[in-house]
């Protein structure tokens, strides 16, 4: 039933909450195929609540082929079997809602599964049909139209155009199998209300939006700059990539605000990789989108001076919505990797987990972080990310990001799956990292999250939406949240340095009274 009371100040849940992205693959399996579903999230719903999440963020569990691992839709108002189905979807919102988290999903605008109704329809009608209408359809370059019709490439690798057997060549930023749709016409923008509001209509409490830098193409389709030409992966476009951030993408945004407007206490976060803080800016104004996933600290080193950059950026693009942290995600490599790996690279992360969840705004958490899980080195027989493919072996994917959750026991599968085998094969060395291995142990990573999210969520300290700098040694810094006082230092140096003066709260690794070791960040008041 579409919500109309009033809003109150509940319905800015959204607007401090902590996130926590569940990769539904990887999460928890309930059904002993290997591949996690919405009957094992609901299982481990007193987990999330006793680590103190306030929300969750469900990667694509509709009906897909997986040609990208549900990223690629052919019905996005069902469950895929592999998943579930709609009354297990159902059981999930309403057991989530009483352990009091919200549920937000994924919606995919920017293209659609060629197993889509649509596209098969495409494809068997002709050049200049309403069927084509809804994709981008176009005759190719040269006399026998044999190129495609512009330079683009895909962000998986190869070009962003497969020739129909007809002759005329389809648009496709990702995977041949992710045909793009073209958002100038007028049944896509009504399929999507119409998709939003299904979800609503069942529970959900918001969407994160994918690719919502995309969508709007430029009129002509121009080719792009060379210097663009084989560039894969994630990554923030610039201003001269005609593949994205086009003016018109923000009409689409307008249109999803009025929807979540029309159900008060639901929200729209959007994936927007940008290079320019100006740029983002426009994608979180009053009527579009009520959050913008920020990925500044993704891409700063473990260094001071580069991740105090990053939060002074992003504050600054976030203008006068809440900004988000978030140091991982299913599409990068996890940060214990990025820092370096094995006991320095836990160290780092521990240090910047406190320096997130510090600051002001919303925190995206993805699952496993809360357990120090690093990538893993997955043999080339394992792989199936369509990057590793597109890419001429050349590029691994994101699959070492995306191995499922290790929950007890001393070997393989850890009680993720009650079956032998998991989609992606789980390390025998992650014993030492399961929940059950790091519940009890106050030192453990899971420990520093628990005790993190408890003190953000009840103590006075961490009110107040803005931050003040101190100076600090090399190499190190310090803010404080105006308002409620919390102080965050981090010391990135290769020294122990000076202590700020205050109460410890809480710190990533022992300290003492006077000093801060080098890879450690501590809270005080």
């Amino acid at each position: 039933m579409r919500r109309t009371t009033e809003p109150d100040p509940a319905a800015l849940w959204w607007q401090g909450a902590v996130f926590y992205q569940v990769y539904v693959r990887s999460f928890a399996d309930s059904d002993g195929d290997g591949v996690g579903d919405l009957e094992g999230i609901r299982s481990r719903l007193g987990y999330l609540e006793l680590l103190g999440v306030d929300a969750l963020w469900l990667t694509p569990f509709f009906r897909s082929p997986m040609a990208d691992h549900g990223y690629d839709v052919a019905d996005p108002r069902a469950v895929d079997p592999l998943f579930g189905d709609l009354a297990a979807f159902d059981r999930l919102v309403a057991d989530a809602h009483a352990h009091g988290i919200k549920v937000t999903v994924d919606v995919v605008p920017n293209h659609s599964s060629d197993q889509h109704p649509w596209f098969q329809e495409a494809l068997a009608a002709p050049p200049g049909s309403r069927e084509r209408a809804r994709y981008f359809f176009r005759d190719g370059r040269g006399p026998d139209g044999a190129q495609p019709p512009n330079n683009w490439t895909s962000v998986f690798g190869g070009p962003a155009w497969t020739r129909a057997r007809d002759g005329q060549w389809y648009l496709h930023l990702f995977t041949p199998r992710q045909p793009d749709l073209n958002w100038d016409n007028s049944e896509v923008r009504a399929d999507l209300v119409g998709t939003l509001r299904f979800w609503l209509d069942r529970g959900v409490d918001g969407f994160r939006i994918d690719v919502a830098h995309g969508m709007a193409k430029p009129a002509g389709l121009p080719d792009m700059p060379a210097y663009l030409i084989g560039i894969t992966g994630a990554q923030a476009h610039p201003a001269e990539d005609p593949r994205f951030d086009n003016e018109d993408v923000h009409e689409v945004h307008r249109l999803i605000r009025k929807v979540a407007d029309e159900y008060p206490g639901s929200m729209a976060v959007g994936e927007i990789w940008v290079e320019s803080d100006e740029r983002f800016a426009r994608y979180v104004r009053p009527d579009e989108l009520h959050l913008g996933f920020n990925f500044n600290l993704v891409a700063a080193d473990f260094d001071a001076d580069a991740v105090r950059r990053a939060i002074d950026h992003s504050l600054t693009a976030a203008g006068q919505s809440p900004p988000t942290w978030t140091l991982s995600n299913h599409d990068v490599s996890r940060h214990v990797t990025r820092y370096g790996g094995g006991d320095l690279g836990v160290r780092r992360a521990r240090a910047m987990a406190l320096v997130q969840l510090a600051l002001p705004g919303v925190a995206y958490l993805y699952n496993g972080e809360e357990l120090g899980l690093p990538d893993v080195a997955l043999p080339d027989w394992a792989l199936q990310d369509p990057l590793w493919e597109r890419s001429g072996h050349t590029d691994r994917g994101r699959d070492g990001a995306r191995v499922p959750l290790p929950w007890e026991g001393s070997e393989p599968p850890f009680a993720f799956t009650e079956g032998d085998k998991t989609w992606l094969p789980m390390p025998p060395e992650w014993a030492g990292l399961t929940v059950e291995a790091q519940l009890e142990d106050p030192d453990s990573m899971l420990s520093l999250y628990r005790q993190a999210l408890e003190l953000r969520k009840t103590h006075a300290a961490f009110s107040g939406g803005e931050l003040e700098w101190y100076g600090a040694p090399p190499g190190c810094f310090a803010f404080r949240r105006k308002g409620g006082g919390l102080i965050c230092a981090l010391n990135t140096s290769g020294a122990p340095v000076p202590l700020p003066p205050g109460e410890i709260l809480l710190s990533s690794a022992p300290v003492s009274d006077t000093e801060l070791p080098p890879e450690t960040s501590v809270w005080l008041v």
